[in-house]
């Protein structure tokens, strides 16, 4: 009992934070349970609540951490399209790295963290010369995409386990295209072999350049 005592005078939000991403990339957000988490810092449950009300507020902070730690290096300097490109990257490896913040993104898109990205991103947008009436639409776009990117990741991290032969899901994937029929999907068809040998973080890339050609074109 005195030894719980003595890591309940220890214990601190941060700390509590950084254990639940711990239990968050080794177990899922499923796993994170007040009872895991309390194992896992040897403590008691009365000691975390009195830093964190609910599993809603911890896996808010916890996604906070992750993506405010990842934005910390990301490139201030540039143009403003190599300034959108590199916060998008954080995002992309910060999702790749801890899939469950996708999804965390993509169910509470405007929270404190990602209302910070976004003004980042239309701080670009407004350097790009963008006119005013059409600043909110490219910024949305950008951020649409983004977490689009964001929910999908996350949907092919719980689909595939941790460990999976990407190769060979590719490959089965694109020969399911390819066997579909002729004349009702002439593109997937076309576009399996792409299907078969893509890059995702180079996917993602080139769509948002896309984005940013439109964007540019407004200016």
């Amino acid at each position: 009992m005195a030894t719980r005592t003595r890591n309940t005078e220890r214990l601190s939000r941060e700390r509590i934070v950084e254990a639940a991403v711990e239990l968050l990339d080794t177990t899922g957000e499923d796993g994170l349970t007040f009872r895991a988490l309390s194992a896992h810092l040897r403590t008691g449950p009365g000691a975390i609540y009195w830093h964190v009300a609910n599993k809603g507020e911890l896996l808010d902070a916890a996604t906070d951490a992750v993506l405010t730690r990842g934005m910390t290096g990301e490139a201030a300097t540039g143009t403003p399209q190599e300034v959108i490109r590199a916060i998008a990257l954080v995002l992309f490896d910060a999702i790749d790295e801890h899939p469950w913040v996708g999804a965390q993104l993509s169910d509470g898109p405007w929270r404190s963290v990602t209302l910070q990205i976004c003004e980042r991103i239309g701080q670009q947008i407004q350097r790009l010369g963008v006119p005013g009436a059409e600043q909110f639409m490219a910024a949305s776009a950008v951020m649409l995409y983004i977490l689009g990117a964001a929910r999908q990741n996350a949907a092919n991290a719980r689909m595939n386990p941790p460990g999976a032969d990407r190769a060979a899901i590719l490959a089965t994937q694109a020969a399911a295209w390819e066997g579909l029929d002729p004349e009702g999907f002439p593109f997937l068809r076309h576009v399996a072999g792409q299907m078969r040998e893509h890059d995702d973080r180079e996917q993602f890339v080139a769509g948002l350049d896309l984005i940013l050609v439109g964007i540019t074109g407004l200016a």
